[in-house]
């Protein structure tokens, strides 16, 4: 299965980087109800630093566990190693429009399990991607634009990023 998102934000490429490689950025851009529990991950991600946190789909929790790999100015991709799917690949690609506009482009690859329950839980995971990914663009773009509009020395203010405990 494979699902695509792009959209494009008013931030140069370098903010938008440095804004997707800090953990916390997960749960900021992650809508409610969905609640993100970082459990362990290192606050700037580098190339085969791996994301554990729980995803809270109201009472269910998800454990999941992600490796980063391919990490570069352009982007980088997530890859499930513990999740509620067979196979999981996040990738994310940053392009330069202009000097103050980038392009995000997502897109998840994906198998789900064949045990039943997990099957479920991962086709209406899958079924809700549209939203969930329209959700972090919304998000990206007010936390990235505003800090713009601000002038901010850094993409974002860290207190709309901060996990929860």
């Amino acid at each position: 299965m494979r699902f695509r998102r792009a959209f494009t934000v008013r931030a140069e490429m370098d903010a938008v980087n440095k804004f997707h490689t800090r953990s916390t950025s997960m749960a900021a851009i992650t809508p409610p109800p969905i609640i993100v529990q970082l459990h362990h991950a290192p606050p700037i991600l580098q190339n085969g630093d791996q994301m554990d946190f729980t995803l809270w789909l109201g009472p269910l929790p998800i454990r999941w566990t992600a490796q980063i790999e391919r990490m570069s100015a352009s982007g980088f991709i997530d890859r499930q190693i513990r999740g509620s799917f067979e196979a999981w690949e996040h990738t994310h690609i940053f392009s330069k429009i202009d000097d103050r506009t980038t392009e995000i482009l997502d897109q998840v690859d994906a198998r789900l399990k064949k045990h039943p329950f997990w099957w479920l839980v991962g086709a209406l995971m899958w079924i809700g991607l549209p939203l969930l990914f329209a959700y972090r663009g919304w998000k990206t773009r007010k936390l990235l634009q505003g800090a713009v509009q601000d002038r901010k020395p850094v993409a974002y203010d860290e207190a709309d990023i901060t996990a929860p405990d």
